[in-house]
C-alpha cells in the first residue's frame, strides 16, 4: 500500500480511545514505518470516546475525498437508559435528574420511534464540538458556560427498537430504570446522544445513552474493520 500516495483504512475504533488518538497512533506508526518525520492523515467522521465502530482514516492525498465520506449514510447500534437524563447525554456525567417510567410499554417506545422518521430538528448536546462565537461547546459547558446551540435538520433513515423496554440497573438514588437498543440508520451530523434525549422525552421520561456502536458508514461494515492494535503492531514491527 502506498500510504504518501493516499490510502482509505476502515478501523474498528475500540472504546475510550478518542479519534484523535486513533489518527494519532496511526500516523506515528505509518510515519515509522516510512522513515519520514510528516504524513497526512485524518478522519471522516467523529465518534465520541465511549463509542466503538466503523472511522474511517485516510492518509496523503486520500484525505481530499474526507468531506465526501464524511457525507455518507450511517448505522448505529444504540442502547438507551430511560428514566435518568445526565448533562452529556451518556456517560461521561453523573445522572442529574431522575423521572418515571411505569408507564413505558414496548408499544408506546414502538409508536414514539417513529415520530423520528424523516427530516428532524435536532439541538446538539452542549457537550460537543459544535462551535459557538468561535469557541468549542464543550470547552464552554465544561466551565459552567450557558451553551446555546441551535438547531439542525437531520434525515433518520430508519429506526428500529430491537430489544426492550427491559429493566435496567436502578439509578443511584433507587429510581427503577429502563434499557433499550436501537437501530438507527442517519444523516451525516446526527447525534445519537441527543437522539437518546429526545427520544426520553417523547415517552414523557427521560433518557440517556449507555452504549453505543457505529456498524456502517456508506458500504464500509463494521464486521470488515481493522483493528488498529494490530494494524499498528504489524505496520511497527
Amino acid at each position: 500500500m502506498d500510504y504518501e500516495a493516499g490510502e482509505i483504512l476502515c478501523f474498528d475504533k475500540p472504546y475510550r480511545w478518542t479519534s484523535f488518538d486513533l489518527v494519532g497512533r496511526v500516523r506515528w506508526a505509518l510515519c515509522r514505518s516510512l522513515g519520514v518525520k510528516k504524513l497526512k492523515v485524518g478522519h471522516a467522521g467523529t465518534l465520541d470516546p465511549l463509542a466503538t465502530g466503523v472511522m474511517i482514516v485516510c492518509t496523503g492525498r486520500a484525505t481530499k475525498r474526507i468531506d465526501q465520506l464524511q457525507a455518507e449514510t450511517k448505522e448505529y447500534v444504540a442502547t438507551i437508559a430511560l428514566g435518568a437524563t445526565t448533562p452529556s447525554f451518556d456517560l461521561e456525567h453523573p445522572i442529574d435528574a431522575t423521572y418515571p417510567t411505569a408507564h413505558i410499554t414496548r408499544e408506546l417506545v414502538e409508536q414514539s420511534l417513529q415520530k423520528f422518521l424523516g427530516r428532524i430538528e435536532q439541538v446538539p448536546p452542549a457537550f460537543s464540538a459544535c462551535k459557538v462565537n468561535g469557541k468549542r461547546a464543550y470547552k464552554m459547558a465544561r466551565k459552567g458556560e450557558d451553551v446555546e446551540l441551535k438547531p439542525k435538520i437531520l434525515v433518520l433513515d430508519e429506526i428500529e427498537l430491537l430489544s426492550g423496554p427491559q429493566p435496567a440497573e436502578p439509578a443511584p438514588d433507587g429510581t427503577p430504570l429502563l434499557s433499550i437498543t436501537i437501530r438507527v440508520v442517519c444523516s451525516k451530523g446526527t447525534y445519537i446522544r441527543a437522539l437518546a434525549r429526545d427520544i426520553g422525552l417523547a415517552l414523557g421520561s427521560g433518557g440517556h445513552l449507555t452504549a453505543l456502536r457505529r456498524t456502517r458508514v456508506g458500504d464500509v461494515r463494521v464486521e470488515n474493520c481493522l483493528n488498529p492494535e494490530e494494524f499498528i503492531n504489524g505496520i511497527s514491527e
